[in-house]
């Protein structure tokens, strides 16, 4: 018989225990892969929040809650604008609110004569007209959950605009929400006079970073965001998802280890005579923990592949949730998968420890003896 089919018996010889804990084990795998599948989700809507200006950097409230929260007076907007190494400063002003099946639809109010600057990609319509106070702009996204096409009126909050245009950009935060004009939207935000953020493009010949110590310096009250790191100065929900799915991690790993431990610990003590039988007829040390760690590992990794059917289950149910849906688009990424795996390995490996060294603490003789 070989070693790896003898290691599948004794699992086994315990089959409610032993699926018991790979079922917790995978649920901490699950887990993490959810959570993890949900930062990297709202990660990746952050930086999308940053480049959808297609500026160098963005320019928001220092002491803000959140981006979204950010308030910037028009002045010290027109003042970065005029600036020598600024190409162009686009500033916009975002209302969240309830359209439709999406209770945070965004509205980006932006002038009608900065859109062309960078403009989103047009699927059909046009851009905003200047002087236009009605006309909007849909994401794709968002025409579909409204079911609105060119010339069709929608209400925005307890504006109604007309649909001039529907574009695709294939960023979720824009896809999921409208272009408006800016007047239009600080009026439905009541926010007059004031943006939530500014896109920021320095001319060719100057340097970025420099420009970016430049603002700050003579904008104290103002940050200029390129990464994630600086994102997470002025959002704390970025750093509240990140440290959740830490603490998480930790805790899938405690967690599975112990039920680890009591499965792999009852396995051997209920195998006692059995691993004594085996040392006696020549089997070293290192060949015995090697049986209890692989044992542990085959334990593992069955639950991490259940983990990891059951966690993009889980996302797909949550996702059917309208409030998520509008909010992030699942990314499954490849980092998800290897840190459920690497804690599946390390659950295995501590689960393993104990019932390991007793194994091969046991004299043959005394095993022998064992009732």
């Amino acid at each position: 018989m070989s070693l790896l089919l003898f290691m599948f018996r004794n699992l086994l010889r315990q089959p409610v225990h032993t699926a018991l804990t790979l079922l917790g084990v995978a649920l901490g795998v699950a887990t993490v892969i959810a959570l993890g599948t949900v930062t990297e989700s709202v990660r990746g809507s952050a930086m999308e929040t940053i480049e959808a200006g297609g500026g160098d950097f963005v320019v928001a409230q220092r002491t803000s809650a959140g981006l979204t929260f950010s308030s910037i007076t028009e002045d010290d907007w027109h003042a970065i604008e005029a600036r020598p190494e600024v190409d162009r400063a686009l500033g916009v002003v975002v209302s969240i609110s309830r359209v439709g099946p999406d209770p945070y639809f965004r509205t980006i109010g932006v002038l009608a004569g900065q859109l062309p600057l960078q403009p989103p990609p047009l699927r059909s319509g046009r851009l905003l007209e200047r002087g236009a106070g009605d006309e909007v702009l849909l994401g794709s996204r968002a025409a579909r959950n409204l079911d609105a096409a060119v010339d069709d009126y929608i209400s925005i909050g307890s504006h109604t605009f007309r649909v001039v245009g529907v574009y695709h950009t294939g960023n979720l935060w824009q896809d999921g929400g409208a272009y408006a004009p800016l007047a239009t939207v600080q009026e439905m935000a009541a926010k007059p006079g004031v943006v939530t953020i500014v896109y920021v493009a320095i001319r060719q010949g100057f340097s970025v970073s420099a420009a970016s110590a430049a603002i700050e310096r003579d904008f104290p009250h103002l940050l200029t965001i390129s990464d994630l790191n600086e994102f997470a100065e002025v959002d704390q929900g970025l750093r509240v998802v990140d440290a959740s799915n830490i603490a998480v991690s930790m805790l899938a790993i405690v967690i599975g280890a112990l039920g680890v431990l009591n499965t792999m610990a009852k396995s051997v003590f209920d195998r006692t005579r059995e691993i004594g039988v085996l040392r006696a007829v020549g089997w070293s040390g290192q060949r015995v923990i090697g049986l209890v760690v692989g044992e542990s590992l085959i334990l593992c990794v069955a639950a991490a592949v259940a983990g990891a059917a059951i966690g993009i289950a889980a996302m797909q149910a949550v996702l059917l949730n309208p409030t998520v849906h509008s909010l992030i688009e699942p990314r499954y990424s490849a980092g998800v998968f290897a840190r459920a795996m690497l804690i599946a390995f390390g659950v295995a490996l501590v689960g393993a420890a104990y019932p390991a060294f007793r194994a091969v603490r046991l004299r043959p003789i005394d095993a022998l003896r064992y009732e």
